[in-house]
């Protein structure tokens, strides 16, 4: 089939789409929408940043023979910078789409899906806020941010002992919990980023990448593959912190003649009552569900002008608005 039969079908099927249809970027994930669609090229706007650009038809004839040259579809990482909203808008055509778990997209004979976003399955986020529920993070961040609302954090030295522990131990379960729920979020995005292209979301940026770790073999077997190579033992050998220790239990020898010691003090969580914290955080539940709605309308305004500001601050242009 001619790329020419392709383009024009494609170009109906974008043309039928909804005014506020969202298009959704393999791997970056990028929101954007259509805002113009004309014989030789599609303009699109990015959601996040209101840039403006043009996708050109010989573009998305080249991308449409390269899907149809590789085996088992075009692997999306091969794409160039920037190059996302060609295959996004190419998955609107009844016979491409992209899969995202093989990084690929592909020809197929067979029902498609397109990189439309679903938003009759996305929160409504005018809807009152939810507790997640068993989501540990939340409960002790509520208690903490009531913690540092209730007393002046900026002069520490002025706090009474049982408030810094307070602070202190609310601050260690957050750094636990978040650090718990962190990796959580890490696995299910590793499945999702392709090598070391970044994927940007609103308050910033991740990308895949690789640790080495290495571990030596068996003693004897290194030592005699070095001594093999006219390496002597006695350059690679090193003392052992463990057979040290047990050394110095049947000898006379004490610890400072063999360990430089440098002793140092911190602070501890020795315990926590979560019983307290459960009554406190249930009066904290139950004060914020009561609150009045003019209050929660003032709040839900400041939270989106916050949200502009940060949006303006970590937005990123990356080509020229296009006149059209």
């Amino acid at each position: 089939m001619p790329f020419s039969v392709s383009w024009h079908t494609l170009l109906e099927r974008l043309d039928e789409l909804p005014a506020d249809a969202t298009l959704i970027t393999p791997l970056s994930h990028s929101r954007l929408h259509i805002i113009d669609i004309q014989e030789h090229r599609v303009i699109v706007q990015f959601d996040e940043s209101n840039e403006k650009r043009p996708l050109q038809r010989d573009q998305f004839e080249t991308l449409y023979h390269q899907i149809q040259t590789a085996h088992d579809g075009f692997d999306l990482d091969r794409l160039p910078p920037d190059a996302g909203p060609y295959p996004a808008v190419l998955s609107v055509h009844p016979r491409f789409a992209i899969d995202e778990d093989a990084g690929v997209i592909a020809e197929t004979d067979g029902p498609t899906t397109t990189q439309l976003a679903d938003t009759a399955h996305e929160p409504d986020t005018d809807d009152d806020r939810t507790e997640p529920e068993g989501l540990d993070v939340y409960s002790d961040a509520l208690l903490l941010i009531d913690a540092l609302e209730r007393h002046d954090v900026t002069d520490l030295p002025d706090l009474e002992t049982a408030t810094l522990v307070n602070l202190y131990t609310l601050l260690s379960d957050v750094q636990r919990d978040a650090n718990d729920f962190r990796q959580e979020v890490a696995d299910v995005l590793l499945s999702r980023l392709h090598h070391d292209r970044p994927v940007a979301g609103q308050y910033g940026s991740v990308q895949r990448t690789s640790r080495r770790n290495r571990s030596l073999k068996d003693d004897e077997d290194v030592l005699s593959m070095l001594e093999a190579e006219g390496i002597d033992r006695e350059r690679v050998m090193s003392v052992d912190r463990q057979k040290v220790d047990e050394a110095l239990e049947v000898t006379t020898l004490t610890e400072s003649d063999v360990y430089e010691i440098n002793e140092s003090e911190y602070v501890r969580k020795a315990e926590v009552d979560d019983d307290v914290k459960e009554s406190r955080l249930q009066g904290l539940k139950d004060r914020l569900a009561a609150s009045e709605e003019t209050e929660a309308e003032e709040l839900q305004q400041e939270i989106e002008a916050l949200e502009e500001r940060i949006d303006d601050l970590t937005s990123f242009r990356a080509g020229t608005e296009v006149q059209y």
